[in-house]
């Protein structure tokens, strides 16, 4: 996702969706695998000495800062609508033969 968001960006299309799609997916699986760090370890994983405790706590920041997962997911749906609005109703042809 990432890959395809900076080959969009550097071909000069928009790019946004997929930017977003990468971090959501990005922030969620970072958090998920520090959540389940955590229950490996039990109630050592709560101790700050333990790298997974800091692993977690920093994956989950992602999920809060630079835009929080929410937002992520509204910039998703609404690049999704309009992509369904633009397939739904396109642009009638022009008549360049006649003119």
């Amino acid at each position: 996702l990432t890959w395809r968001a900076a080959a969009l960006k550097d071909a000069g299309v928009d790019y946004s969706k997929e930017a977003a799609m990468a971090k959501l997916c990005a922030s969620e699986a970072a958090t998920f695998c520090g959540h389940q760090a955590i229950q490996v370890l039990g109630g050592m994983g709560f101790v700050s000495d333990m790298p997974a405790e800091r692993h977690y706590r920093d994956a989950r920041i992602t999920e809060i800062y630079e835009g929080t997962s929410e937002i992520q997911h509204v910039v998703i749906a609404n690049k999704l609508l309009r992509e369904d609005i633009a397939y739904a109703n396109p642009a009638p042809p022009t008549n360049s033969q006649h003119e």
